[in-house]
């Protein structure tokens, strides 16, 4: 069988759970995930190799396939800078696709129906869960129908995530609501936390794609670099260890970042590191900004308290990441008002921090 290629959207509202789906099918962390909505800011490609499946008893099987997953920012309506730079990431993911993921949480509550005359009031599908507004459903759902106005038609997939979360009974009312606004060329309920028909689903996903040859060495798992990883991994703690407006309102760029240099033999090769020799130290230095001087305090904390917890917490997944001790250091810097100031959010982004670099290189040497 033909081997098969082909950029995979995933896309869908704040909290529908595309990062933690995005590192369940890569079997390792690549994105930060947090309860807090609005978690991911940027497009992240992650690289998963699929190996061939043999057909089987009932099982068709698919050929080899590598699949680039985007991982988007929820789908909102834009008032800051900073929200529309999030939705343009979105539109970009959408403009260059094969697939499109389509996730939805299914823990929000249904529309109730409609009440008929003579009939007590109707039982909502799942009570005492948070409601979706009809007006957020629609406009997450205008970006799959304007896939379908296009030349170039992309098969939508529709997961309903956290069926883990629901009774057996409520799956198939969601599958008629959601099928009735849109044909999807599939509809899979899935648990990406508890890894539930994950299989399935890239039985689906390589069916979808075209023939092709690999976009990615076969062992590169991403295409950000890791200093711009490390940045999301401190972003990540802030997330968890602040509250209120604090998380929103901050963003971190690592200043410094300088890899240990590796010993060489006479001969030029890398010296191999002797049995239980400490591990060489990767020296990062990051900006925290924040868009007030409370916020400021905030992050700092009593003594540094919560700025030495947020750096504690970060060093040891940085650690985890890069393969080397970590000498870590953060800084909190103020940027007033910056989520609305277009220069400064078009800066955050890691595709031009990473030109600048390298013309700074090119003009120091």
């Amino acid at each position: 069988m033909p081997f098969r290629s082909g950029f995979v959207s995933i896309i869908g509202r704040p909290n529908a759970g595309k990062s933690t789906l995005l590192n369940a099918l890569l079997g390792q962390k690549l994105a930060i995930v947090t309860h807090k909505p609005q978690t991911t800011r940027t497009r992240i490609h992650g690289v998963l190799e699929v190996p061939l499946k043999k057909k089987g008893k009932g099982e068709p099987g698919h050929p080899a396939a590598q699949i680039v997953l985007v991982d988007t920012p929820g789908i909102h309506k834009p008032e800051t800078h900073l929200d529309k730079r999030m939705m343009q990431e979105v539109y970009d993911a959408l403009e260059s696709r094969d697939c499109v993921l389509f996730i939805v949480d299914v823990t929000h509550r249904l529309p109730q129906p409609e009440k008929k005359e003579g009939q007590g009031t109707p039982k909502p599908f799942t009570a005492n869960r948070m409601a979706e507004s009809a007006a957020e459903d629609n406009f997450a759902l205008s970006l799959i129908q304007r896939l379908s106005k296009e030349t170039k038609v992309c098969p939508v997939l529709l997961l309903l995530n956290k069926i883990d979360a629901i009774s057996p009974g409520e799956v198939m009312p969601l599958i008629a609501h959601w099928s009735a606004l849109y044909d999807f060329a599939e509809v899979i309920p899935i648990s990406a936390r508890k890894k539930i028909n994950l299989d399935l689903l890239l039985d689906k996903v390589v069916a979808q794609l075209p023939e092709g040859q690999r976009y990615f060495p076969k062992h590169q798992l991403t295409d950000q670099p890791e200093r711009f990883l490390v940045a999301e991994l401190i972003r990540e703690k802030i997330l968890l260890l602040t509250g209120e407006e604090v998380p929103y309102a901050t963003a971190v760029v690592v200043e410094k970042f300088e890899e240990p240099v590796p010993e060489l033999t006479e001969t030029g090769k890398i010296k191999k590191r002797p049995a239980g020799a400490k591990l060489p130290v990767t020296k990062i230095a990051a900006a925290i900004f924040c868009e007030r001087t409370g916020q400021k305090a905030i992050l700092i904390g009593k003594q540094g308290s919560m700025l030495k917890e947020i750096g504690t917490a970060a060093r040891k997944d940085i650690e985890s990441l890069l393969g080397t001790r970590v000498f870590l250091e953060l800084f909190v810097k103020v940027q007033d008002d910056w989520r609305s100031k277009q220069s400064f959010v078009e800066d955050l982004d890691w595709r031009r921090q990473l030109e600048q670099i390298a013309a700074k290189q090119a003009a120091e040497e």
